[in-house]
């Protein structure tokens, strides 16, 4: 869970995560060396005083600022579009959890087992113990086995609500009358929170 001091993203928890964050560190470094370059370029025609005839007009210097930044998006559009299909793929599922985003809760359903089926609320500001995290605890938790794949149901009774486990990778939107349904693997154990 983050913090008030956290800087950087949150410790993944499951391999989509990871695969996040090191797509989010890769094109972090390109957009830095980038913005290293483009900064000395500004600095150094602000500070010389130097005039090339032939750099005026250079039709070689044009292909090579049009085909530079290219070349860069290809290395930025590869690895996305490898992890948008990774994120929608959807692998055998051991479990499926329905999701049913409510007004003010959710209601979830073991779909594949009889009758387990329940309400989750969140914890009124007032009731929380010592050490609770205020509008994110709730009253019954989603108990979920780790190295297992899950598949994720949502749907909605009244408006669109969005489900997500920030740490897991996982965000569905769940809307009434529709099924959406996503999947995730947890690498360990522990107490995850999400959000709406």
């Amino acid at each position: 869970m983050a913090t008030w001091n956290h800087i950087l993203l949150i410790d993944s928890n499951s391999p989509l995560m990871e695969q996040l964050n090191f797509f989010h560190d890769h094109t972090l470094l390109i957009i830095t060396l980038i913005t290293i370059l483009v900064g000395y370029n500004m600095l150094s025609l602000l500070t010389n005083s130097f005039i090339n005839r032939f750099l005026l007009h250079g039709q070689l210097i044009e292909i090579i600022w049009t085909i530079l930044p290219a070349i860069i998006l290809l290395f930025i559009a590869f690895p996305s579009l490898r992890l948008l299909y990774l994120l929608d793929e959807t692998n055998k599922p051991s479990l499926t959890l329905k999701s049913i985003g409510h007004q003010w809760y959710w209601s979830y359903e073991y779909s594949d087992f009889k009758n387990i089926e329940f309400d989750s609320y969140m914890v009124p500001s007032a009731e929380l113990n010592e050490g609770d995290f205020r509008l994110l605890d709730v009253d019954n938790r989603i108990v979920l086995p780790n190295h297992t794949q899950i598949r994720l149901i949502a749907t909605a009774t009244d408006v669109i609500h969005s489900w997500t486990v920030p740490s897991l990778g996982v965000k569905i939107d769940a809307t009434p009358g529709r099924l959406n349904q996503t999947n995730f693997y947890m690498n360990r154990s522990g107490l995850f929170f999400g959000q709406c």
